[in-house]
């Protein structure tokens, strides 16, 4: 029987903006509260429309063949991504190549950052108190390169959900 790999569910609508996913994934990555250089980031680009964004771990995973020199590669347990720090150049291939542009510079490093899902037990998903960001299993009954969205796209969707056909008015 296959081992299912860890993912992280999202449900939007459940978000608070309150950030704790932001704040637990520094303080496990960072050694400190600094969410400019956490893996997930919560992007509010109209008020009340919180977006917690992070890899979906696409099935082909287009990060890591865009890498010119080898410095992403997948977790044979968890699916993830991971980062070789050293051999990173920052070209920004990767944040190219995803469809959701989540992969991002490390704010004062030379080197791209990424959910790593903290080896299966991620942190942001201890942290959240609303249920916004769950831990599930990957299912090969799931499309999962389709939560690779943009935050503008997820917000869009986010706020017509939220607010109905003004929802859209509302990003112009």
């Amino acid at each position: 029987m296959p081992v299912l790999k860890p993912w992280i569910v999202r449900d939007y609508i459940k978000c608070s903006g309150c950030r704790l996913c932001e704040i637990a994934c520094s303080l496990k990555k960072e050694g400190r509260i600094w969410p400019e250089a956490s893996r997930i980031r919560v992007f509010m680009l109209i008020p009340g429309a919180e977006v917690p964004h992070v890899c979906t771990q696409c099935s082909n995973y287009p990060c890591v063949g865009s890498c010119p020199v080898k410095a992403l590669s997948v977790d044979e347990k968890t699916g993830a991504v991971k980062v070789d720090d050293e051999k990173c150049i920052a070209c920004g291939a990767c944040i190219k190549a995803c469809s959701g542009e989540v992969p991002h510079m490390h704010p004062e490093k030379n080197h791209i950052i990424i959910c790593d899902l903290c080896d299966g037990e991620p942190e942001c998903v201890k942290a959240c108190s609303y249920g916004c960001i769950s831990k599930g299993t990957r299912s090969s009954s799931i499309n999962f390169d389709l939560y690779a969205i943009k935050p503008e796209e997820l917000t869009k969707n986010l706020a017509i959900n939220l607010y109905g056909e003004k929802g859209e008015e509302l990003l112009k």
